[in-house]
């Protein structure tokens, strides 16, 4: 593997004397950086950081001048739905026409949409069109990122998903992390019969998920319509006895309960919070899991923004994600969740660059291996094109800015 020195970077941003697990209030409001500077890689690890009037010899090695550019460690895309089958184009137009999220799953459309859908796809087909998506996310700078399931709901559907994104680990130089989303909502033959489906999780689902080792996470959807705080209670509660850490969706449209659940089971993040109470915020306040925000679904459904910075305010740590699906968030693009956090939530460009590094490698239990730039961390990180600051990136909505991306040391493209 060869060792590369980039030399000559504008701006190292992120950079980490002493890593740190996450950050959190007030912290989030500052942002490491070195000007003028250098980092050395050698067998997929970051080696060096440092000034160009500290650099130390580099024979040996290959080298990028990085001048006028900033160079970023790879963002962490701690909520996303990478593997599925088919567009639901449809339905953004009903939404267009005036029907609800709500409405849409009540005729037909979609979770169940996707299933249906998923269920009829091969494994192949699959892998190959999610290996698609993973491709255009790294170019975009994304270097770790969780993939759910839950467009299965079925054991063979589920589990078929689950390989899928194994083969997708084996693949790509990605940091990958795969979550169990059984309980995203219930199949049309259970509608009648919750705890028919509830039992075929917990008695089936889980045990077959960690005979096979195909998870590290546990989620549900913890929402009026959907799962119930007890419903995801028990779930939860096997899912953690069979190894998996929970991560879950909650608070989307309603406030029922499900933060508390999460917590009392040790959720490393709950992912959504559009919509919060001033409980569900004091229960976050005295645990350790990550509020998650998924701003570019708040833009594609028209719904609220969760409330970042008061979230900030509270002292509490946030991470921001993607959530790329095919029906509420059909973009895998972190740079423009990096816009709409600052244009539509108020975070400053600090905050948010926080929230999608090291505060998203938190929220996947991987900030000892990526989320910033320093010595001994995997060496995920991107340069950028020429640009005059690190807040041109959200100000500039929509430009394609990342000239180059390694992962793991090696450069992608």
């Amino acid at each position: 593997m060869a060792k590369t020195a980039i030399l000559h970077a504008k701006q190292i941003v992120q950079v980490e004397q002493s890593p740190v697990q996450r950050v959190s209030g007030s912290m989030m409001n500052t942002l490491p950086c070195l000007d003028n500077g250098f980092v050395l890689i050698e067998k997929g690890k970051i080696i060096g950081v440092g000034s160009m009037d500290e650099l130390p010899n580099i024979d040996g090695f290959e080298t990028i001048d990085a001048s006028g550019c900033l160079v970023f460690p790879t963002w962490c895309d701690s909520h996303t739905h990478l593997v599925y089958a088919g567009s639901r184009e449809g339905e953004f137009v009903d939404r267009i026409n005036g029907l609800t999220y709500e409405e849409i799953g009540k005729k037909g459309g979609g979770i169940l949409n996707s299933a249906k859908r998923l269920q009829n796809a091969s494994e192949d087909e699959l892998f190959e069109s999610a290996l698609g998506r993973l491709s255009d996310v790294v170019s975009t700078g994304t270097g770790a990122i969780e993939i759910k399931s839950g467009y299965g709901l079925t054991l063979d559907a589920e589990l078929k998903m689950l390989r899928v994104v194994k083969r997708l680990k084996e693949a790509s130089e990605v940091a990958i992390r795969a979550n169990f989303l059984g309980a995203h909502a219930f199949p049309q033959n259970f509608k009648e019969d919750r705890e028919g489906y509830i039992q075929l999780i917990i008695e089936e689902m889980i045990p077959a998920i960690k005979s096979e080792g195909l998870a590290d996470f546990i989620d549900a959807f913890c929402e009026s319509n959907y799962f119930s705080p007890d419903e995801m209670d028990r779930i939860l509660d096997a899912g953690v006895a069979a190894g998996l850490v929970p991560k879950v969706h909650v608070n989307q449209f309603t406030s029922i309960g499900g933060i508390e659940v999460a917590i009392k089971h040790g959720a490393l993040s709950v992912d959504h919070l559009e919509v919060m109470q001033d409980s569900d915020i004091k229960a976050l306040k005295s645990s350790t899991t990550i509020p998650t925000l998924l701003p570019s679904c708040s833009f594609f459904l028209g719904i609220p923004y969760g409330p970042a910075k008061e979230l900030i305010s509270e002292g509490l740590p946030i991470a921001l994600a993607t959530d790329f699906n095919p029906g509420s968030t059909p973009s895998g693009n972190m740079p423009f969740v990096l816009s709409l956090a600052c244009i539509k939530m108020k975070l400053t460009p600090e905050q948010a660059i926080n929230a999608t590094t090291i505060n998203g490698a938190a929220a996947m239990g991987l900030q000892n291996e990526v989320g910033s730039i320093a010595t001994g961390k995997k060496a995920n990180l991107f340069i950028t094109k020429p640009v005059p600051s690190y807040a041109y990136i959200p100000y500039s909505f929509g430009s394609r800015l990342v000239d180059k991306v390694w992962l793991n040391g090696i450069l992608q493209g």
